[in-house]
Order: structure tokens, then sequence, then C-alpha cells
């Protein structure tokens, strides 16, 4: 069973300040954790490797084939307002000085 002293010094080491319930709270928190951690160790055995998915992933990639590119004055011709082949937008930022 995880004390109260081992739990104030992870505390202390963590720079959290806890009163004196919150470290008899904390104890009894930490030592399920500490036992739940332990059993799943238990399991664990040597001939199993270790993963990350309980499935093998792949990554599923295709060629990246250009099949369309679209031509400037297509774009433009929905344009409200078009100058030098490109969009007009509305002035918002004021010149700089």
């Amino acid at each position: 069973m995880l004390t109260r002293s081992e739990v104030a010094k992870l505390a202390a080491l963590a720079r959290i300040e806890l009163s004196d319930a919150e470290l008899d709270e904390m104890a009894g928190q930490l030592d399920i954790i500490l036992g739940a951690v332990a059993a799943v160790s238990a399991v664990a055995t040597q001939d199993i490797p270790p993963t990350s998915h309980a499935v093998p992933l792949t990554n599923v990639m295709r060629d990246d084939v250009v099949n369309w590119q679209p031509r400037a004055a297509a774009m433009l011709a929905g344009a409200p307002d078009v100058e030098d082949d490109r969009f007009r937008v509305p002035h918002i930022l004021e010149e700089e000085q």
C-alpha cells in the first residue's frame, strides 16, 4: 500500500500542494492505479511482442496523378471584378506610412 509520506513526496516532486485529506484520498487512488498496472504487467508475457494497435495498420496510398487543371480564364469568368488576370477584391487595409 502506498503511504501518505510517499504521496507527499510525489506531490512535492510535482510541485503540487495537497491538504491532509487530499493526501489520504490520493494514497488510496494511486494504490488502485498501481495495482491495475501491476495486473496488466503480470498478464504480458515474453512471447507476446509489444504493439500499439491490436491489428496491423497499413497506409493506403495512391499515385498522385494530375487529371484536370483549371484555366485562369475559366476561373476568372465568374469573378465580380478582375484586374491584370487576378481577382480584384475590396481594399480592407490602410496603406503603411
